[in-house]
């Protein structure tokens, strides 16, 4: 590895896929430019096919950002490590079910709390390479 910083001009996202041997990353290539419906089903078509072992290399190695997700097992929020040399990984938590405050106008009488559901999500940056606040900034938007 070189000491250099890439500036990619492709979003090809890793989504982290638990398999008997170990955890594996295949990459949805062109993130960017798919729509919401596109990106989901080539990341069940990728993580069917890790799981059964039948990916090619260059479908798992290499990758501009990377998403893992431990929501469906039931964990609320964690930290994720950063696959190198990519600079962040999103970690992406469970929804649960939280009270919280109605936001606008209340009328006379009416629910100040109602229930919604809520999930958390954490970004890790290397901060040699994505500054801390850049990240909280997106986190935000």
């Amino acid at each position: 590895m070189d000491d250099a910083i890439r500036e990619y001009q492709y979003v090809d996202v890793s989504v982290a896929v638990a398999t008997e041997n170990g955890l594996i990353t295949p990459i949805v290539t062109d993130a960017d430019l798919k729509g919401l419906t596109a990106i989901s089903t080539s990341a069940k078509e990728l993580a069917g096919r890790a799981r059964e072992g039948k990916l090619m290399p260059h479908e798992y190695q290499g990758g501009t950002f990377s998403v893992s997700n431990l929501g469906m097992k039931g964990i609320s929020q964690f930290t994720a490590v950063i696959n190198p040399p990519q600079a962040c990984i999103l970690a992406v938590g469970g929804t649960q079910k939280v009270v919280v405050p109605v936001e606008g106008e209340i009328e006379e009488g009416g629910d100040k709390f109602k229930v919604a559901q809520v999930m958390k999500v954490t970004l890790s940056c290397d901060h040699r390479v994505v500054d801390g606040a850049v990240g909280a900034d997106w986190l935000k938007e």
